[in-house]
């Protein structure tokens, strides 16, 4: 690795109720950044200047979806055993760009096979769904900047290929074996003590911490060459944004 790329920054982006959480890391070493940052392209404009992102939010919206959701759900979800769960259906472009949740939900019956509603849940993310999107159609060339994770996979990936068997939070709340597991992860990925166990950022609660450092554990792979795209390879949604999940 040159000198420029050992001196990069990377990130990985979890949301959280205030905006993000982005942590900042180098391609290798303990030397990390973390705060809360109120929007997404703040992130790409900090001062970091990360050459990767990772962040755990939908990329690539097609305009119908089949069964059991996009590819990258598909791909991903008989990986994560229990943890499944935790892996969104993404609606169709027409329904994450709906104005209420009556019409998220018209628009997605209409443009899924078989037709399905949009979920709470998803619906609740759809303005930074959209705050990515809009990022990403209006400089196409951040897609070779920009990636699509989620936090269960990049867990996965960090526990040599085998689901984790505690989750991170029980009914809403956090459960403390299922984040002092993704902390053990973490310290043993590489990133230091001091900044897996410390106190999230203002803004942001201890899951989303916890979630950030293990995108920015895929942004490193993604920096070296060694992250796999699911599907492998991605598709590509009308504007030609991937349609894939890195980890």
């Amino acid at each position: 690795m040159s000198a420029a790329a050992g001196d990069a920054w990377l990130a990985g982006v979890d949301g959280c109720r205030t905006g993000w959480v982005a942590a900042f890391v180098r391609p290798t070493g303990e030397e990390s950044r973390v705060r809360v940052v109120p929007r997404f392209a703040d992130v790409l404009a900090a001062p970091e200047a990360p050459a990767v992102v990772a962040i755990d939010m939908p990329i690539g919206l097609p305009d119908r979806i089949g069964p059991d959701g996009r590819g990258p759900e598909r791909a991903i979800r008989p990986l994560l055993g229990a943890r499944q769960s935790s892996v969104f259906s993404v609606p169709p472009r027409a329904a994450v760009y709906a104005d209420d949740f009556a019409a998220a939900c018209a628009a997605a019956l209409a443009a899924s096979a078989p037709p399905r509603r949009v979920s709470k849940q998803l619906f609740m993310i759809a303005p930074k769904i959209r705050e990515i999107d809009a990022v990403l159609r209006a400089d196409p060339t951040l897609v070779r900047r920009v990636y699509e994770v989620h936090p269960e996979l990049a867990f996965w990936r960090l526990n040599g290929g085998r689901a984790l068997d505690q989750p991170k939070k029980v009914k809403g709340v956090c459960h403390e074996p299922g984040l002092e597991l993704r902390r053990s992860l973490l310290a043993a990925g590489g990133f230091a003590a001091s900044v897996v166990m410390s106190a999230p950022p203002k803004g942001g609660g201890a899951d989303d911490l916890l979630d950030a450092l293990a995108c920015a554990a895929v942004a490193r792979r993604l920096h070296a060459g060694t992250a796999r795209p699911f599907p492998d390879p991605p598709g590509r949604d009308a504007h030609g944004l991937p349609v894939a999940i890195w980890a």
